[in-house]
C-alpha cells in the first residue's frame, strides 16, 4: 500500500488521470518503476504531468511517511478499495484516495449535507442546529465542512441529536481548521463520526483546496440543505456540484431584506425544495425518530450537548436554560429558581470549560466554537 500512498500524494496530476495510470500499469508499484521511454508514450499524460511523475519517482521516504500516518490512526482508502464510498466513486471527478480519521459515512443510511455561510446570522445558526439535530435523531448522517458558521452549527446539531456527523476538510485530517473548532473536531470522532480529506496528512489549509472539497461533501450526500447563503456565497458552488451529481437541493427561505438569505431565496425561485420545518422534511422522506441511545451515549461533550455524565444536576439545570439566543443572568435565575451566587458560579464554570459564551456583560449563549 506504500506505493499507492506515493501515487496518491503526487501533486499536479488529477485523480482521474491517476486512476487511468494505475489501470494501465495494474499497480502503483508498477507505476513507480515505469521506464521513462514507456512513460513518454502514455498520451493521456501531457509533458508537464509526465515530468511530475518522473520527479516523484526520485522521492524517498514515502514508506516511512505511510507508516507514520498509520501510527496516527489515519486510514488510507484508495478509489479501488472496497471501503471507498460507492456513491463518491460515481462522481466524474472523484478523489483518487481518501484519508480518514474515525469512520466513513454509512452508505446504507440517509446522508445529508448541511451547508451555508461562514458569517451567518443567528437565524441561520438556529435552523442549522434545529434541522441537523432533528435529522440525526432519525438516523440521518450529517456531512459538512467544519467551517465557521453554518457548517459548525450543522455538525453540532447532529451531535446534539445523538447522531454521527462527518467533516470534509480542505487540509490534512490531522490539521484542525479553523483551530477554534478543536473541541468540535474531537467530539465528532468521540461520537463515532469521521474526519475526511483527499489531501495527505500535514497539508495546510490552502484557499484553493476548499472549493474542490465541496464536490466530496455533495458527492457523499443524498441531499444538500442550504441554511443561509449570500448572493455570491461559496455554498452555491456546492449546490452547482450537487445538481451535476444528481443530488436533491433544499434551501431555507429567509427575510427578503437579508443579504445572507438572498442566495437561498434565489435557489427556491429556481426550483430548490423549501425547508419549512424539520418535521415536514422528515415527513417527505418518511423518516421517524430512532430509539434514544442509553447511558447518555451520543452526547457531544462540551460543545453544545447536555452531557449527563459530565454535568452535575444544578449545573445541568443552568446549562439547559442557555440557548442560541442571548439570555441575561436575571432570566436564568428566574428560570432555574436557584440563588444568584450559585447560578453565577455555574455560569463561570460552564464558560471556562467551553460549554457557553458570554457575548456581552451577563448575557450568555451556547458555545459556537
Amino acid at each position: 500500500m506504500e506505493y499507492e500512498y506515493w501515487l496518491a500524494c503526487i501533486r499536479g496530476i488529477g485523480g482521474q488521470k491517476k486512476v487511468r495510470l494505475r489501470e494501465c500499469m495494474k499497480t502503483a508499484q508498477a507505476v513507480y518503476y515505469i521506464e521513462e521511454t514507456r512513460l513518454r508514450k502514455l498520451e493521456f499524460l501531457n509533458e508537464q504531468e509526465q515530468n511530475k511523475l518522473i520527479q516523484a519517482k526520485r522521492q524517498k521516504g514515502f514508506a516511512d511517511d505511510y507508516r507514520r500516518m498509520c501510527e496516527k490512526g489515519i486510514r488510507f482508502i484508495p478509489w479501488f478499495s472496497k471501503d471507498y464510498p460507492e456513491r463518491l466513486r460515481e462522481i466524474p471527478d472523484c478523489p483518487y484516495a481518501l484519508y480518514v480519521k474515525g469512520s466513513l459515512p454509512d452508505m446504507g443510511k440517509k446522508r445529508v449535507a448541511v451547508i451555508g455561510a461562514r458569517r451567518c446570522t443567528p437565524y441561520g445558526e438556529k435552523y442549522a442546529v434545529d434541522f441537523a439535530r432533528a435529522l440525526a435523531k432519525c438516523g440521518v448522517e450529517v456531512i459538512s465542512g467544519m467551517a465557521r458558521g453554518v457548517d459548525g452549527m450543522g455538525h453540532r446539531g447532529a451531535l446534539m441529536g445523538g447522531g454521527k456527523t462527518f467533516a470534509v476538510l480542505g487540509c490534512g485530517v490531522d490539521v484542525c481548521y479553523p483551530r477554534e473548532h478543536i473541541g468540535l473536531y474531537v467530539d465528532i470522532l468521540e461520537q463515532g463520526g469521521g474526519i475526511l480529506s483527499e489531501h495527505p496528512p500535514g497539508t495546510a489549509p490552502f484557499a484553493q483546496n476548499f472549493p474542490a472539497r465541496n464536490r466530496i461533501i455533495s458527492g457523499l450526500s443524498d441531499a444538500v440543505l442550504v441554511m443561509e447563503a449570500g448572493k455570491k456565497s461559496g455554498s452555491l458552488i456546492t449546490v452547482d456540484l450537487a445538481l451535476e451529481q444528481g443530488r436533491d437541493v433544499y434551501a431555507l427561505p429567509g427575510p427578503v431584506n437579508s443579504a445572507m438569505s438572498e442566495g437561498c431565496n434565489r435557489l427556491i425561485r429556481q426550483g430548490a425544495g423549501v425547508l419549512l420545518s424539520p418535521e415536514e422534511l422528515l415527513g417527505e422522506w418518511e423518516l421517524r425518530e430512532e430509539a434514544p441511545l442509553e447511558d447518555g451515549a451520543g452526547c457531544a461533550g462540551k460543545n453544545g450537548c447536555k452531557n449527563e455524565k459530565m454535568l452535575e444536576s444544578a449545573e445541568k439545570l443552568v446549562y439547559s436554560c442557555v440557548g442560541l439566543y442571548p439570555k441575561d443572568i436575571d432570566q436564568i435565575i428566574r428560570e432555574t429558581r436557584l440563588h444568584g451566587r450559585e447560578v453565577l458560579e455555574h455560569l463561570v464554570s460552564l464558560e471556562l470549560r467551553g460549554y457557553i459564551e458570554e457575548i456581552s456583560k451577563n448575557h450568555y449563549i451556547l458555545s459556537r466554537s
